[in-house]
């Protein structure tokens, strides 16, 4: 009792920011091993070594729920005092002193590691990690204080037919019988959160960036033909942020590995980004949902949150906005900085939407939305570089990551040196728009005005009269073939279809006889009631290269044309679609309830959907099966059974969902 009274005191005296002030932990070696993977058993050892900057009694290691935790103290001193978050070393430390410290440890994380399908014979087993918003300390004995910058370098032992990914540059692989040992090595510090590890079935293909860094893309053997796709444009955005930048890539490599039930779309852990594997796709499923912007945004953070970081929430924006920013002007490299504007436009009017709800708050409020992280800090760059100029803002960003490179920095910290390149006070700008609301509300929504004038003024039938459309055919129009960007066509034609003065059958019918898949897939989404004289040129829209239009243009289809059922169920029968399988879920549950369909087969499309629902697939597929099952009312036992599994998943968004839909099954 007496031993727990002076542990509670202990840590209530001894606040994170108090650690960094006492002691300055610089290198960590980890030895890491796996126990029983279905008991989601992790074990090893890590040696730090410090440096005491003050005098103090005692210092800390965060280790969050532990099972066993032991240290060895500069080869003299062993104890194990803990208590249940943090492992407490209990000694007389001296200023400018350096120590070394060797961590035993024992655990079976609930969270920040994730052993994927090592219970099932079929489905895609890995282990992977997300230290952000999780804590690293969870299954590693780390700090999570994002103010502690350590260089990590990890040795891991594992069965040789798996690939073993971690930050840093794979220095050594020892092979010995069935398991081999992978030794990875950084030349670096950075904050716990971005330790990363990655274990699976993967083949890997690697560029070589101008600059010589070598940038490894990793995907699942079976989908060879779906890497291209995947990771179009990552040499050129990787290659225009460095020259963007002007600072070098900070680290030996980068690396990028998709990994099974994602709890995001990707994690920009130092040097080795983690991402999603439903943006693993095909050369179809790229016109609708690509990997380019999450590739871009993860390769951005490698600069802005991992070699600079933020001291706290409150200046998060500095990792989220400037991330979403850069990787805007990547993607404007890529598609045209049309492409840029639009984009702009669409975060501004998301950031307004959220001010009439009354969702608006300051840049420096850490308990602001993604929104105003991610969007309303890229909006704020982009007015900063308006104001300080093109060569200012770069000279500012460039000062601001060489001078603060390896450390944690604040808000004032970049304005301080956009200031000093600019030469002008920002104080105002700072106050106006980062700090308070309102004004920034008023310059967004006339900024964001300028912005779609301008987009609609680039063709030269944005001039037209909306009326006008009754007289011209809509494929004349150059509207449809390029003169301006994606984005603009799609918005120019929302706005006919919801202009009353607008003949809708013409407009329609002159869009599904054009060759813009875009505006093509906006007519399948908005014409649900198909008129029978379109009936032909509707049905032109199951052979657009778009598993969006697609899926969209079956349903109606069969909704509107029921003796054309079996004609459009056997023209879309072998389609998959996404790595959701969107495609072949909503075909088989068309299949299942169409009257005389194969009748045969039918028994055999139930098994199959309701397969889908089983743990060995992704969340993603098992939602829309769920979804699917609970609309047909055919969710059986064995679907019951897994959507009880599904609500303890680890992904929270699915296990939500799941407990939802169970309460009405």
């Amino acid at each position: 009792m007496r031993l727990s009274l002076l542990v509670f005191i202990f840590i209530w005296n001894f606040s994170f920011g108090q650690q960094t002030e006492y002691v300055d932990f610089t290198t960590a070696k980890a030895d890491i091993l796996f126990g029983d993977l279905l008991k989601k058993e992790v074990e090893g050892k890590i040696v730090y070594q410090f440096e005491i900057l003050k005098n103090t009694d005692s210092i800390f290691i965060d280790a969050r729920n532990f099972k066993n935790i032991s240290y060895v103290l500069d080869s003299q001193f062993s104890d194990s005092l803990y208590n249940g978050d943090q492992l407490i070393v209990k000694h007389p430390f001296k200023a400018n002193t350096k120590h070394s410290i060797e961590i035993l440890f024992k655990t079976n994380p609930k969270k920040a590691m994730y052993f994927i399908d090592w219970g099932y014979s079929n489905g895609n087993k890995q282990i992977w990690t997300q230290g952000q918003g999780k804590y690293t300390s969870n299954w590693l004995p780390s700090f999570d204080d994002m103010n502690e910058k350590v260089e990590f370098d990890l040795t891991i032992l594992f069965y040789s037919n798996y690939e073993v990914i971690a930050n840093g540059k794979l220095v050594n692989k020892v092979v010995k019988d069935q398991t081999s040992t992978w030794h990875y090595d950084m030349q670096h510090p950075m904050s716990s959160y971005l330790l990363a590890l990655a274990i699976g079935k993967y083949s890997k293909n690697t560029e070589i960036s101008k600059s010589g860094i070598p940038l490894e893309m990793y995907f699942y053997p079976e989908d060879s033909l779906k890497f291209e796709p995947t990771y179009r444009y990552t040499k050129q955005m990787f290659d225009f942020l460095e020259k963007e930048i002007g600072v070098p890539y900070p680290w030996q490599n980068y690396k990028q590995i998709p990994v099974k039930d994602f709890l995001y779309a990707g994690m920009e852990n130092t040097s080795t980004t983690l991402f999603s594997d439903a943006f693993v796709i095909d050369s179809i499923g790229f016109v609708d949902k690509n990997y380019v912007n999450v590739n871009a945004h993860e390769l951005a953070h490698q600069w802005f949150g991992d070699l600079v970081t933020e001291t706290s929430g409150t200046h998060h924006w500095l990792q989220e906005g400037f991330a979403t920013y850069y990787a805007l002007l990547a993607e404007g490299d890529v598609f045209g900085f049309d492409y840029y504007y639009w984009r702009l436009y669409e975060y501004a009017q998301e950031l307004l939407e959220q001010d009439e709800v009354g969702g608006s708050t300051s840049l420096l409020n850490p308990k602001s939305s993604s929104t105003t992280f991610y969007k309303k800090g890229a909006w704020i760059l982009h007015l900063l570089r308006e104001k300080v100029g093109e060569e200012a803002f770069k000279k500012g960003v460039k000062s601001y990551l060489q001078k603060y490179k390896f450390k944690n920095v604040e808000t004032k910290d970049f304005i301080g040196e956009v200031e000093q390149a600019s030469g002008l006070d920002l104080s105002m700008f700072m106050q106006n728009y980062i700090v308070n609301v309102d004004s920034f509300q008023s310059v967004l929504k006339r900024k964001s005005d300028e912005i779609l004038k301008k987009q609609r003024n680039k063709g030269v039938m944005f001039s037209c009269r909306l009326a006008e459309v009754n007289q011209k055919s809509f494929t004349e129009w150059d509207l449809l073939y390029g003169m301006v960007g994606d984005f603009a066509r799609v918005d120019f034609f929302k706005s006919l279809v919801n202009d009353s003065l607008i003949d809708k059958d013409n407009l329609f019918k002159g869009v599904l006889n054009s060759k813009d898949i875009k505006v093509r897939q906006e007519v399948a989404k908005s014409m649900s009631n198909i008129p029978s004289e379109f009936k032909t040129e509707y049905e032109s829209l199951l052979d657009d290269k778009s598993y969006i239009t697609i899926e969209t243009a079956l349903f109606n289809l069969w909704s509107n044309f029921p003796l054309q059922r079996k004609e459009y169920l056997d023209k879309t029968k072998g389609i998959q679609g996404f790595n959701s399988k969107n495609v072949r879920q909503l075909w088989l549950v068309l299949a299942l309830i169409t009257e005389d369909y194969e009748t045969k087969n039918k028994a055999e499309y139930f098994e199959e959907l309701t397969n889908y629902t089983s743990p060995e697939y992704g969340f993603e597929i098992r939602q829309n099966a769920f979804q699917y099952l609970h609309q047909i009312q055919a969710c059986n036992t064995s679907c019951k059974e897994n959507l009880q599994e599904a609500t303890k998943h680890h992904n929270w968004r699915f296990s939500k969902f799941a407990k939802e839909l169970l309460k009405v099954e």
